[in-house]
């Protein structure tokens, strides 16, 4: 079975900490942040780091003044994530069936017209970007 490299649903909590962020946090500061949003201990918040850590979405160095403060930092950005969630969802729940995963959450929404012309452009934009690979 393929190693997991994507954050779960509480670890994508902790993940978007760090990209709004934009540096470098200590798990002290992410505890910080997070428990005023949410339930989660201090040391559910330590776990989860270091399963993100283990996943390869975060990375940290060792504060030079204590070798206990670890500096974490995203490895991966948020895009990055979200093409490599979308890109396992469609093989697990639609046998890599892009067109399948497509049509399906076209058919279950409720899109504006706007929404529409929006999906349109993008269309159009990927195909634009696949003829200039081939």
């Amino acid at each position: 079975m393929e190693k997991e490299t994507t954050p779960s649903q509480s670890e994508w909590l902790i993940m978007e900490v760090f990209w709004a962020a934009g540096t470098s946090l200590t798990a002290k500061e992410v505890i910080g942040k997070i428990c005023k949003k949410t339930d989660m201990s201090p040391r559910m918040v330590r776990v989860l780091l270091n399963r993100l850590w283990q996943k390869g979405v975060l990375r940290y160095t060792v504060d030079e003044h204590d070798a206990r403060v670890y500096h974490y930092t995203a490895a991966k950005s948020k895009e990055e994530c979200q093409k490599e969630k979308s890109r396992k969802f469609v093989e697990s729940y639609f046998e890599g069936s892009r067109t399948n995963a497509m049509a399906a959450l076209l058919q279950s929404a409720k899109l504006t017209k706007e929404q529409f012309q929006e999906l349109e452009e993008i269309l159009e934009q990927c195909k634009e970007e696949e003829c200039d690979r081939t």
